[in-house]
């Protein structure tokens, strides 16, 4: 069986997300694969020490380095790596992470072609992605769609007497969090009953401002900080709509999770969510960055439940596909 060495933020403290590599290191593992991953190192510097180490120290055990690569800081990351790869003729593959990629193809193309052209494959979640890519020339894209473990998702079929919204997402400016408190007052401005609950991790500080936003708009706002996956899931039973406020994405497990669960899905039409979401489907698209937007398609699950139910019926059907079981055979193809 293969061996593999991954190259990941897998951090585990309160103030940070679930990433892929948290995702798919016991995945692989169950499937018979040896596991070897980098950095839990909270320190950056120290994280990236220990990325570059663990490349040198493995290079003759792994058959293949996959890389997270995301969008911000982290991109920097995967560049070293991956030279470093180049150099110690390892077999590497970056899993693209990062939803504003396509701005990094565009702002430094140079470090983009070191990185993906030499690349053994490049892993996409999302066909966004891929066809970003496949725009600035890149031929060597995989699509590879994240997964769940279905079974661990009980589907429920939700009433919208009550509007109690959910949202579950690290508290960071580029998924602009506060976007939720202004619809929640928006709501209730509007005679209707609505809650609001944010569960996720402190990211970049921006918690306190959405906390003192809630305050100045007089709205009760429940947030949990970091939970557990059967924590969330086990508190998202009381919940009946699923809100995504981002303004960059790629294709967030939380929201194929969500889908998966029967919460109707509201989402800002960014990124690949249009690749994920199939608008008035089975799930609805907003502007992004819009109060009256978000009101607007809360308003219509209220006023429409029969076609919010059928879309989280259409929802569920889709994301079933993505199921670790199907998955599976497709990474399995790649390593080869």
């Amino acid at each position: 069986m293969k061996r593999i060495l991954y190259i990941g933020n897998k951090l585990n403290s309160k103030n940070s997300n679930v990433s892929s590599i948290d995702t798919l290191v016991p995945l692989f593992e169950k499937e018979g694969y040896t596991l070897y991953y980098a950095s839990s190192r909270i320190n950056k510097v120290l994280r990236l020490c220990e990325m570059l180490l663990a490349c040198i120290r493995y290079r003759n055990k792994v058959d293949f380095v996959i890389i997270d690569t995301y969008s911000t800081l982290n991109f920097y990351y995967a560049l070293l790596c991956s030279q470093l790869c180049r150099i110690l003729k390892l077999n590497y593959i970056p899993s693209l992470n990062g939803g504003n990629l396509p701005k990094r193809l565009r702002e430094n193309p140079w470090f983009c072609r070191l990185i993906f052209n030499k690349a053994y494959k490049n892993v996409s979640p999302s066909q966004y992605l891929k066809s970003a890519f496949e725009e600035f020339g890149y031929s060597n894209i995989i699509y590879i769609p994240n997964s769940i473990e279905l079974h661990q998702y009980v589907f429920k079929q939700r009433e919208f007497t009550a509007i109690k919204l959910f949202l579950l997402r690290a508290f960071s400016k580029i998924y602009n969090p506060s976007l939720a408190v202004k619809t929640l007052k928006a709501l209730q401005d509007d005679g209707i009953s609505a809650t609001l609950c944010m569960v996720g991790p402190d990211a970049d500080g921006s918690l306190s401002g959405v906390k003192a936003l809630a305050k100045k708009l007089q709205v009760d706002v429940t947030f949990t900080g970091k939970l557990t996956k059967k924590e969330w899931i086990t508190l998202s039973d009381d919940y009946t709509i699923f809100i995504n406020t981002t303004n960059f994405d790629n294709m967030p497990v939380s929201v194929i999770e969500a889908m998966a669960l029967g919460l109707p899905v509201v989402s800002t039409n960014v990124g690949g969510m249009p690749f994920l979401i199939n608008n008035d489907v089975d799930g609805l698209l907003t502007a992004p960055n819009s109060v009256d937007a978000f009101v607007d398609a809360i308003k219509t699950i209220i006023h429409k439940p029969d076609k919010a139910i059928a879309m989280t019926h259409k929802a569920r059907q889709k994301v079933a596909q993505f199921d670790w079981n199907i998955i599976k055979k497709q990474w399995f193809y790649v390593l080869q």
